[in-house]
């Protein structure tokens, strides 16, 4: 599968539709991002059930935003509509693919439980 480019307007849809979603939040003047490209893009090949899916922080600024991001290139990756990492920083292949195995592994039960807990504590 190869990447999309993920937009306001399409970000709803692209979460809703997909349980496994790796974002890469780049733009074109960005050097790091630029090296980091053919790595994700190599990912994508090989990961056929995860959505891989690109921000240009320059055209989707609102987007960016709304994930905090101060750095890029940044690598997020929603499962189950929900956050589990998001962190700055041009990745090796071999990073990236400890990274996906890594979220593969995440227990989204015990993530949906903790949320509810902090959501409990805050009302």
């Amino acid at each position: 599968m190869s990447t999309v480019e993920l937009t306001a307007e399409n970000f709803d849809q692209t979460v809703t539709d997909n349980d496994f979603v790796l974002i890469d939040f780049w733009a074109s003047w960005c050097g790091p991002c630029r090296q980091f490209a053919p790595v994700f893009e190599k990912a994508s090949e090989k990961h056929g059930d995860i959505a891989f899916t690109k921000v240009d922080t320059e055209d989707q600024q609102q987007l960016a935003a709304a994930f905090n991001i101060r750095s890029i290139p940044t690598l997020a990756v929603i499962r189950d509509r929900t956050l589990i990492y998001s962190q700055p920083g041009a990745l090796p292949e071999a990073a990236l693919e400890d990274v996906i195995r890594q979220a593969r592994e995440v227990d989204m039960d015990k993530v949906r439980e903790a949320a509810a807990a902090e959501q409990a504590k805050q009302a």
